[in-house]
């Protein structure tokens, strides 16, 4: 059979044997100098390739070995797996276990794409079906059709918190009450009512664990913690300085609740326990004043809430009829009723149950005042 060869043509087309490093008479000169014995091509190898017949070569497969076959079926499967949408998670080995080949962001995105979506009209005849029968599965087929709304809003605050899927798994308890609380007889689709659940959720999860310690308990606090700073940089935009009694006027709250707020972003937490300078024995709290009253001062305040307690008893028993009704129930309780009421029941106006209650305060004062003259070295 004849020899199958690569040769390399000259210009005039016949076969020639391309020439091996160090054969050329300036590679063995420079051998020679370098003390190394030159390369010496075996003449009668060469004349044998010479003579034997050169066949063309028009494309070079080389040869498939089982390691090259195994990859190339793997990267079928993985071909195949890219068109199918599908991901793979590779096989615990022996040595300890695979590495997850996807983060759990792109798994779960993956997972929530084989929910279907919902037309408008599957949309309303779902949502009137659960607002009847309160079925779990109709209520299912609204929260997964809409998982995707909550990873669209969750990322608006992805620079806000490290994990967006903390952010997108608050976003799924505010879709679930949104499905609980929706009315689909109001005239509004249902992703339009979820939104505002979806972001409230959000919104808590973010006040809730910005610090260790909560900065937003309380509505003021929370409208602060999100508009202080927006409001702050559109302030200066405008040329103003952004100053507590400004912003407090444009937010509609209070100024000392504007610089608490800002206390509160600016500083970071401190723990108590850290040790002070070089000393490891003493602590932040050895240093931190107490605030409360001292032992004379809390043991005068329990004295005077005793002896009021007791006069205001004493004074109750004086009472009668619709003076008594009016001292217990718009003095003594802590949800007093109102003018109106108290009125309709005794048949008088309110401005008559008003000038009874004046009356009974400055009964009261005169009465405790009578019984100790020190009342206002006391009270204060």
């Amino acid at each position: 059979m004849p020899r199958t060869c690569l040769t390399e043509l000259n210009p005039s087309g016949s076969a020639q044997m391309p020439r091996k490093a160090g054969n050329t008479p300036r590679s063995r000169r420079r051998l020679r100098r370098r003390g190394q014995p030159p390369l010496h091509l075996d003449t009668e190898k060469a004349a044998a390739a010479e003579e034997a017949p050169v066949v063309e070569v028009e494309e070079f497969h080389p040869i498939e070995s089982e390691d090259s076959q195994t990859f190339a079926v793997d990267r079928a499967s993985v071909e195949l797996q890219e068109d199918t949408g599908e991901e793979e998670v590779a096989p615990p080995s022996d040595e300890g276990g695979a590495l997850v080949p996807v983060d759990p962001l792109n798994r779960y995105l993956a997972e929530i794409r084989r929910f279907p979506l919902l037309s408008r009209e599957e949309e309303a005849e779902i949502a009137k079906r659960y607002h009847r029968e309160r079925n779990p599965e109709d209520a299912f087929r609204l929260v997964t059709a809409n998982l995707r709304l909550v990873v669209k809003i969750a990322l608006e605050f992805a620079r806000a918190s490290r994990n967006v899927l903390d952010l997108i798994q608050e976003g799924n308890v505010g879709l679930m009450e949104a499905v609980k609380n929706f009315d689909p007889y109001r005239g509004i689709r249902f992703p339009s009512y979820a939104v505002w659940w979806v972001r409230a959720y959000i919104y808590r999860y973010l006040i809730n664990n910005w610090r260790l310690v909560k900065i937003g308990t309380t509505q003021a606090q929370r409208k602060l913690f999100f508009n202080l700073r927006k409001e702050s940089e559109r302030l200066e935009a405008q040329g103003f300085r952004p100053e507590p009694r400004l912003l407090a006027q444009r937010m509609g709250v209070k100024e000392s609740e504007v610089r608490e707020m800002q206390d509160r972003m600016s500083q970071s937490e401190v723990s108590l326990d850290q040790p002070i300078g070089q000393a490891e024995d003493a602590t932040l709290i050895d240093v931190l004043p107490d605030e409360s009253r001292n032992p004379e001062e809390q043991t005068a305040a329990d004295e005077w809430r005793v002896f009021a307690r007791e006069k205001v008893e004493q004074f109750e028993a004086t009472l009668k009829d619709k003076e008594l009704e009016i001292f217990r129930r718009r003095l003594l309780t802590e949800e007093p009723a109102t003018l109106q009421e108290i009125g309709e029941q005794f048949g008088i106006s309110r401005e008559r149950v008003r000038q009874i209650e004046t009356r009974l305060k400055n009964r009261l004062r005169d009465f405790i005042r009578g019984k100790a003259a020190d009342i206002d070295e006391a009270g204060g």
